[in-house]
């Protein structure tokens, strides 16, 4: 019999017996309780890693993990800012059905004294796994509320969410941790304390001068000397501004308890690191679940001084690569404890490059790849450096901040114009250097919930012997993908009396399936949606409608430069009617406007997506908005202590006070 005629007639059969066992595989693997360890990073850019295209910036420990697992090239973030995109990630739900969004402008928690916080009716994977009998534990940020009506309770608290063990902040790393400047909440403090200050003042000199001119008879010396020492103390406070945020924001804890406050900058990464490899020792006999959720690589980019100057790119990419070198150290305590073959790791951001993190004509933040628009950065735009004396943030000037803030900052007031995206681009010169991802597009970044650069991520998985070393997954996934995937594989059963976004990413990592779950994500800008993709499988198109989009500044701009972050509502941001079309397949940087005249599908997509939007909306229930007035302020008597309040300090990192 002839060679093709043999294969003519075995090769049918053994693709069948093939296609038959892979769905059984991928259902054995269901209940199978590996140890998870999953980790995020704070304002990662998806061009800043190896193994997304960088060529400048090592991260060896990264690129390994590609190699040796799965890597998402379509994996997208629920939002594309912190509080929100990590309430999305351990739920598995869009976060405007936890709440965790605002409709205010106030786009994270403000301050780990405020009383909002992830609701408890919330389930997250951790609390799951807990009760599946996990050893449970995360380490490094929190950001998702502290306490609600007292500084104890914790009811927002990570053990409260299903994680028993917790060494980190349950806040994030702000400006006035290390002394880099005066965030615009420092400036707000300042500014407040100096107004009051000066008015107490004049109220002394103003008794002070009707008591001797004799026109107030009988007001006492006693009143004007009150107020003068009132004056004095709010004056003091004023210049001791910095002090009382590091003290309030920059603290670590472990477990319920405050351990180092104010946090030190030489503490934090090594600290960190060893109690990831001591959780993994404690837990070897498994199974056990570690969320590591990095510090790094947020501003202000805290740094050791063994990684500082290492980099091409200044203290950011010094920070990259410290970050890179702790993911290192997890792995390597996965193998000495010989836990790794049984381990699944996860590797992500929480969402896009801070593009408008700069000092002066510093760039101090991310970089998205080609992720969206045609431009590098401004001409003349000097790396990050490491001398921290007198910075000041190029894209506005802190003083000038008076609003209600996104991050821990507040956005500017002031005239804008409308500038429409499709301005042209200034020529720029790459932080990444030249022909690192072929960087060209880069408008999108953090805080612009549309844009590709402010959502889209890294996603890598590695299980050895079990997912495929060095498969690539072109197909839309989602950080909210997460929760059901580790749930079902730990054995749990995902809730059912709630609506879940994510899907099990199991069939897709193992290649049992060819297409995601998800034929429609929705992209969040607080409670307003921004677009919408829709994965038409059936013509291989991976549309993406634009509904609003940030207006960026100065004109021909790539981001916000006057704002902390782009807004998500109006004045900053434009109406597209019709909305803007693009085809993701073939424009992934979104450089090229679909219309009427170039797709003839246009009018179809766009009546099919607005479809597709009345049905998620019918599913959408009424919550309280836990990012929205009074539950977003700073409250005294929710501050965490490790002393008498106001006189918080500690700087035993192991022994909590």
């Amino acid at each position: 019999m002839r060679a093709p005629e043999l294969a003519g007639r075995w090769l049918p059969a053994a693709l069948g017996l093939l296609l038959a066992w892979m769905p059984s595989a991928a259902h054995d693997l269901a209940g199978s309780r590996p140890n998870f360890v999953l980790l995020m990073v704070d304002d990662l850019g998806i061009g800043d890693i190896g193994c997304y295209g960088n060529r400048t910036i090592r991260t060896p420990n990264i690129d390994r993990l590609a190699r040796e697992g799965v890597k998402l090239t379509q994996h997208i973030a629920a939002a594309s800012v912190c509080t929100p995109s990590r309430a999305a990630f351990l739920t598995g739900r869009y976060p405007l059905r936890s709440g965790m969004v605002s409709s205010q402008g106030n786009r994270v928690l403000l301050s780990a004294a405020v009383s909002g916080g992830l609701p408890t009716n919330e389930t997250t994977f951790a609390k799951i796994l807990r009760e599946e009998g996990y050893a449970t534990g995360i380490i490094g940020k929190w950001h998702l509320g502290l306490n609600c009506a007292w500084r104890d309770d914790h009811c927002h608290h990570p053990a409260a969410h299903g994680f028993l063990h917790f060494y980190g902040t349950p806040f994030t790393m702000t400006l006035d941790c290390l002394g880099w400047g005066r965030s615009p909440k420092h400036v707000l403090l300042k500014r407040g304390l100096d107004a009051g200050a000066l008015l107490l003042g004049l109220g002394a000199l103003t008794l002070a001068a009707a008591r001797l001119a004799g026109l107030l008879p009988g007001a006492r010396w006693a009143l004007a000397g009150w107020a003068a020492l009132a004056a004095a103390l709010l004056w003091a406070g004023a210049r001791s501004a910095s002090q009382l945020m590091q003290h309030a924001d920059c603290f670590l804890m472990r477990n319920e308890a405050v351990s180092q406050q104010p946090l030190r900058e030489e503490d934090t990464t090594p600290l960190m690191v060893r109690d990831a490899a001591g959780f993994v020792r404690r837990n070897k006999q498994g199974p056990f679940l570690l969320f590591v959720s990095f510090l790094h690589v947020h501003l202000p980019l805290a740094t050791t001084k063994q990684f500082r100057g290492r980099s091409a790119h200044g203290l950011y990419g010094d920070n990259v690569e410290e970050m890179d070198w702790m993911v290192g150290q997890i792995l390597g305590a996965l193998d000495a404890e010989g836990v790794a073959d049984r381990t699944l790791v996860y590797f992500t951001s929480d969402h896009g490059g801070w593009l408008e993190a700069r000092f002066g004509r510093e760039q101090c933040g991310g970089w998205n790849g080609i992720y969206k628009g045609k431009g590098k950065t401004t001409t003349g735009l000097r790396q990050c450096h490491h001398d921290r004396a007198e910075p000041a943030l190029g894209f506005a000037t802190l003083e000038r901040f008076t609003g209600a803030g996104s991050l821990v900052f507040a956005p500017q007031k002031q005239e804008r114009k409308n500038h429409h995206w499709l301005t042209a681009m200034p020529s720029r010169q790459s932080r990444a250097g030249p022909g690192v991802c072929d960087t060209g597009a880069l408008y999108g970044g953090k805080g612009m919930a549309g844009w590709e650069g402010g959502i889209r991520v890294p996603g890598i998985f590695r299980w050895p012997g079990v997912l495929p070393a060095g498969r690539e997954v072109h197909e839309p996934t989602s950080l909210m993908d997460i929760f059901p995937t580790v749930v079902q594989l730990a054995g749990g059963q995902v809730p059912q009396d709630r609506v879940l976004d994510g899907r099990d990413l199991m069939p897709l990592l193992l290649g049992v399936t060819q297409h995601s779950d998800h034929e429609f994500l929705m992209h969040y800008c607080e409670h307003v949606l921004h677009a919408v993709r829709w994965h038409q499988r059936s013509r291989g198109a991976l549309w993406k409608v634009h509904f609003f989009t940030p207006s960026f500044h100065p004109e021909g701009a790539g981001a916000c430069y006057d704002r902390v972050v782009c807004p998500c509502s109006p004045p900053g941001v434009a109406r597209h009617d019709p909305p803007l079309l693009f085809d993701l397949s073939r424009d992934p940087s979104e450089a090229q406007p679909l219309t009427p005249a170039t797709e003839g599908a246009f009018w179809q997509v766009v009546e099919r997506v607005a479809q597709a939007v009345q049905e998620h909306q019918r599913t959408l229930s009424p919550v309280r908005l836990q990012l929205d007035g009074s539950d977003n302020v700073w409250k005294a008597w929710l501050q965490p202590c490790c002393g008498p309040f106001p006189l918080c300090r500690c700087h035993d990192p192991e022994n909590p006070q």
